[in-house]
């Protein structure tokens, strides 16, 4: 049973239990030092032993992310984007807490600030890295850290579901506002992107060593995902990628040499000169997945496809046309 005493104005908590040494430790209230003494107990009834917590009075959660984002995150796919997030939380005020004292109610907080400044999307993955990372501290840095608080928190809800598809003239306004711009192989990489519903990622990685000319196939060794798959190209996509084979520079593997940040100014301008409102180069990707069910082919096929696993996601790429099912139910 524990001892809780006042001594010189604070609260002291003291637990003594046989096989280990007694450990104390004063708080400014009674309760915080009830509690410090029930959590202690309860570690000791669990493990048979009490951690020592030092370390966590001494470690900051802005040097466990540092450590983190040293050893962990380049071991990722996403290792640049992860990185950047985590410059981001290292300069927030959250980094300068200690782990003892990093509470559900600091991560709540912390939730409640960034909804204000920053997307719901980008409040969840920075909180899968903040989960993470404590995770990691208690499994294989051996942190003696009672739970993770991350966990404890909820999420904020993610609503950015998009129907939006191309409507009218407006992919023949995008093919021929690519004549105008500086980038030759424009066209291809959006005739591609429409035709097969690739992600951008997928399509600026791609090698021409990764087509096959005799199957009309692209094979993709690592996605998203995780797994490989083989994209079948229609003949106006296979068309499309010869005839830009055929003038691409002598010694060039990659198809479309360009950066995604390229690729973003490029689609803006392209946008401006077509005077098309309210179209990001994802939304292509709805596109291509949309056709693809229109043509006929069922969930298995298109899913083997666009690479999708799960069919809740699969569903959030699909718009059909209204007309177009009509016209198939007869």
């Amino acid at each position: 049973m524990a001892t809780i005493r006042k001594l010189r104005g604070r609260w002291q908590a003291q637990v003594r239990r046989r096989g280990m040494k007694p450990r104390c430790k004063s708080f400014d209230t009674k309760q915080e030092a009830e509690k410090w003494a029930r959590d202690l107990e309860a570690q000791v009834d669990r493990f048979g032993a009490a951690p020592d917590t030092k370390i966590l009075e001494s470690t900051t959660l802005g040097q466990l992310l540092e450590r983190y984002q040293r050893e962990i995150s380049p071991t990722k796919r996403g290792s640049v984007q992860e990185v950047q997030r985590i410059d981001v939380l290292r300069r927030h005020d959250l980094a300068y807490r200690t782990l003892i004292g990093l509470s559900q109610q600091d991560i709540a907080s912390f939730r409640d600030e960034r909804l204000q400044t920053v997307a719901p999307s980008t409040t969840v993955r920075e909180l899968a890295i903040l989960s993470h990372v404590l995770e990691v501290a208690i499994r294989d840095w051996g942190l003696p850290l009672a739970k993770n608080v991350v966990k404890l928190v909820r999420r904020p809800m993610i609503r950015n579901e998009r129907s939006r598809r191309l409507t009218g003239d407006e992919e023949q306004r995008l093919l021929d506002g690519c004549d105008g711009g500086q980038t030759p192989y424009f066209k291809t990489l959006l005739i591609l992107a429409i035709e097969t519903g690739m992600r951008r990622g997928e399509i600026l990685g791609l090698k021409w060593s990764d087509i096959s000319h005799n199957r009309r196939v692209i094979t993709l060794a690592l996605t998203k995902n995780g797994s490989g798959r083989e994209v079948p190209l229609s003949q106006r996509a296979f068309d499309a990628l010869m005839d830009w084979k055929a003038r691409v520079p002598v010694g060039l593997s990659t198809v479309f040499p360009m950066t995604p940040g390229a690729l973003e100014q490029a689609w803006r301008r392209l946008l401006i000169r077509a005077g098309i409102k309210s179209l990001r180069f994802h939304d292509l990707r709805h596109e291509g997945v949309s056709r693809l069910f229109e043509r006929g082919l069922n969930i298995i096929e298109v899913s083997s496809i666009s690479g999708h696993k799960e069919l809740r996601m699969l569903k959030r790429y699909t718009h059909l046309s209204a007309d177009d099912l009509v016209a198939r139910l007869g």
